[in-house]
């Protein structure tokens, strides 16, 4: 796999001030890897965009820091989560003679009979399987044709992919499916929704009809009422000056 070039230069602004470089339209970063010192360095934005392009996390950087040169893979970048410009590089240096593990990216190419013929929907509950392999045998991506899947519940799984197994180790599940077609609706959604519909239907049956109050309620005022007389009851006083005198009687 071809070196893409990019020029960085070591840093030494850091912490809080980094933000000075941004504004210049530069991006604070670092160089870490097996038995490598971390390295503060800085690359321009504009550069660096062209370079992710092209590369993505799989292909090998020829990173120019000063004289030396170093075979770096872009293992992370961090990015406003507002404005989405980018404020960090992370650069893996790599032996080119030592395998590495990385997330490899996977592209659905084809068209799915089943979703063409409107019969079932594409599932893709996978997006990347994670590989290991010599960094100049990592590829950019691994296809997944979907030419093929023209039933409900056809799939693919790790095991069908068409990777040079000879090279690249696949680190995933073999079972693990990556693309499948499912129902339209499935059978799950179905369940649901009857018993939402039930559910309403049940509310709809127990709501008192309009303007009509439930039997078991009293009218406003006479909870009160009805308590008072019981309390006054209970002392085995009359209530007005009327049952004194009958009482004295």
């Amino acid at each position: 796999m071809e070196q893409i070039p990019l020029v960085a230069e070591k840093r030494s602004v850091l912490g809080r001030k980094v933000k000075s470089l941004r504004r210049q339209g530069i991006i604070p970063a670092h160089v870490f890897g097996h038995k490598v010192k971390t390295e503060h360095i800085q690359v321009k934005a504009h550069d660096f965009k062209k370079v992710f392009e092209t590369a993505g996390e799989t292909g090998i950087i020829a990173l120019s820091v000063g004289t030396e040169k170093k075979p770096v893979l872009i293992r992370g970048t961090q990015v406003h989560p507002l404005t989405d410009d980018l404020l960090h590089i992370d650069f893996y240096q790599v032996n080119l003679s030592e395998k590495v593990t990385v997330n490899v990216p996977l592209e659905i190419i084809g068209e799915s009979p089943a979703v063409e013929k409107k019969i079932g929907l594409l599932l893709t509950p996978v997006t990347e399987v994670e590989v290991e392999a010599l960094p100049g045998d990592l590829p950019e991506n691994i296809e997944v044709d979907i030419s093929n899947l023209t039933n409900i519940d056809d799939e693919i799984k790790v095991k069908d992919l068409k990777v040079d197994r000879s090279k690249i180790d696949v680190l995933a599940d073999e079972e693990l499916v990556v693309a499948q077609v499912g129902e339209l609706i499935t059978k799950e959604m179905e369940a649901l929704e009857a018993e939402v519909e039930a559910e309403q239907a049940e509310a709809a049956a127990a709501a008192p009809a309009e303007g009509e109050e439930s039997a078991e309620a009293p009218a406003e005022g006479e909870a009160a009422e009805g308590a008072e007389e019981k309390k006054v009851a209970q002392k085995g006083e009359p209530r007005s000056s009327d049952e004194r005198e009958e009482k004295s009687e």
